[in-house]
This record gives C-alpha cells, sequence and structure tokens, in this order.
C-alpha cells in the first residue's frame, strides 16, 4: 500500500514538472494593462486640470498684480494687495453677516438628521415627503432669489398669510440689517435642507438591517437606536455637512445678491468680492480676496478634521 503511495507520488510530481510552465506576459501588454485605469481618468482629470486648477494659479497670479479686468498689460505689485487687504478692516466686517448663515447651518442640519431618521423608518407618504424636502435644492438660485424677494416684499406673501391669522404687520422684512439677514438665511435653510437631508437618509439606510431588528428584540425605543446605532453610523456624513456648511456659510452670494445685492448691511465676502472685480475694476484685489477667502475655508477645514476626525466605526 506504501509502495503504490508513493509511485503515485512520484508520477504526479513527475507529471506537474514535465508540465509547461506559462510564458510571462510581454512587457508591452503589461505596461498597457497598468495604464488602462489612467486612460479612464484622462478626460476628468483634464477637466478638473483645465477649469479648476489652471484658474485658482491665475486667480494667485492675478493677485500680485493691479490688473483691472480689462487692460491687457500686467504689472507686478508683489504683496501690496494683500497689504490693501489685511490694513482695511472694513473689508473683513462683512465676515459678521455669514454668523447668520453658520447659525441657520445648525438649525438646517439638526432639521435635515431628523427628517432623515423619521423617514427611513416605515413612515406613511415617505417617498411623498422625500420628495417635497429635497425638491427645493432642485431649483436654480436665481429663481428662488426672486421668488422669495417677492414673498418678503411690503404686502407681500409673507404680509398677506400673516394677515389671515389676524396678524398685522408693517414690517420691512428686508429694510433692517437684522430682519433681513434673517430673512435670507431662512431662505437658505429652506434652499439646502434637501442636500443634507439626502446625505443623512442615504448613510442611515446603508446601516445594516439586523441592528434595529436586535435593538428591537433588546426593548430598545427609537431614541435609543438613533443615540446608539444611527448617530455613530452617520458620523463620517456628519463631519461632511459641517464642512460644506461652514464651507458655505463663509462664501454665500447667490441669495442674498440677488435679493438685496449686499444693502441693508447683507454684504458678503463674495459679494464685496465681486464688486471690487467688476464695479471697482480692482481685480487684482478681488484676486487676492478670493485667495485669502480660499485659505480661510482650507484652515477652517483643517482644524475641523483636527477636532473631529472621521474614525472608523464598527457597529457590529
Amino acid at each position: 500500500m506504501t509502495d503504490t503511495t508513493e509511485k503515485a507520488a512520484l508520477g504526479a510530481a513527475a507529471g506537474a514538472a514535465a508540465a509547461p510552465v506559462p510564458a510571462p506576459a510581454p512587457r508591452r501588454a503589461r505596461l498597457w494593462h497598468g495604464a488602462t485605469p489612467w486612460l479612464f481618468l484622462l478626460a476628468p482629470l483634464a477637466l478638473l486640470i483645465v477649469f479648476t486648477y489652471a484658474p485658482i494659479a491665475n486667480m494667485v497670479a492675478y493677485s500680485f498684480t493691479d490688473w483691472d479686468g480689462v487692460s491687457p498689460e500686467l504689472r507686478y505689485t508683489g504683496a501690496e494687495n494683500y497689504a490693501e487687504l489685511f490694513t482695511r478692516s472694513e473689508l473683513f466686517e462683512v465676515f459678521w453677516v455669514s454668523g447668520y448663515y453658520l447659525a441657520a447651518s445648525v438649525v438646517q442640519i439638526v432639521a435635515a438628521l431628523y427628517f432623515a431618521t423619521i423617514l427611513s423608518f416605515n413612515v406613511r407618504f415617505r417617498n411623498f415627503f422625500k420628495g417635497v424636502l429635497f425638491f427645493p435644492y432642485l431649483i436654480n438660485g436665481v429663481a428662488i432669489g426672486f421668488v422669495f424677494l417677492y414673498f418678503f416684499q411690503d404686502g407681500g406673501t409673507l404680509d398677506s398669510v400673516l394677515s389671515l391669522f389676524g396678524v398685522e404687520t408693517d414690517r420691512a422684512w428686508l429694510g433692517t440689517p437684522t430682519s433681513a439677514n434673517t430673512s435670507l438665511a431662512a431662505v437658505s435653510v429652506w434652499r439646502y435642507l434637501g442636500l443634507n437631508f439626502v446625505l443623512f437618509l442615504g448613510a442611515i439606510q446603508s446601516i445594516p438591517g439586523e441592528l434595529y431588528e436586535a435593538a428591537e428584540l433588546d426593548g430598545a425605543n427609537r431614541w435609543h437606536q438613533f443615540r446608539h446605532i444611527i448617530a455613530p453610523g452617520i458620523k463620517p456624513v456628519l463631519s461632511l455637512t459641517v464642512i460644506l456648511s461652514i464651507s458655505g456659510s463663509l462664501s454665500v452670494f447667490e441669495i442674498p445678491y440677488i435679493m438685496t445685492g449686499g444693502a441693508t448691511g447683507t454684504e458678503t465676502f463674495v459679494i464685496q468680492t465681486v464688486k471690487l472685480a467688476f464695479q471697482f475694476n480692482k481685480t487684482g484685489l478681488a484676486s487676492a480676496a478670493a485667495v485669502v477667502l480660499l485659505l480661510i475655508v482650507l484652515a477652517v477645514t483643517w482644524v475641523q478634521r483636527r477636532l473631529a476626525p472621521d474614525d472608523k466605526v464598527d457597529l457590529v
């Protein structure tokens, strides 16, 4: 029995040794195989470079000149634009307006998280409510600005609705800095609530359903499920929405520009930058302001990532 086994093993080894060894793939084929992913990335990388990085490089270059946006000649001025920018405090006072939008972002995130949590469970007409919440984000920002311009005007839609409930008001909703900025911030909440809602809803629905079933068997209610399952599971998405909200609060432009044009104390840093470039023909100074805003957003993002890193969460 042993001799037979040894002969079989020797025969198998001899057959394996006699089997032809596959030849290595040609060098050209290996190179082509390694270059295939880059071929798929060629088009998006080209678009990213042409429409993102190249304009940023030009903006940085313009920030060291006194270009007026029209003249074909550029005169290098060094860091004069940055010196003027940091010595004129009124250019940075507009950042106080961003505080309204930052406070509105907190309301927006809380509301989006609440609706996403509620509609992630089995609720009647939940698909209808999902569409209602996400629909404002699909509307063009210019159209939203004009709609709410008539909504907040004297004797407009808001005053008419309040009069139906017996509330008479002669308030100019866009007439004072506080009421105007509060109104504009409320419009931004209405518009961007759907984006955060979809992000939260997708993150919640990616959590395995077995966790909810196990929690219900253990007697956990909805609050316990949110606290111990949903909140840890959506931490990376929550961190992303915080970054988007902070950067968006610092770079608000569309809605206040359409509704007030920056008047009544509603001018933001971006509106001010646009006016410097196209109204006062100080493209070099405006480019320096844009570079500073970019650096501020990057710094805030870096600090936020350091304070709340995206640690991997294991819910199982």
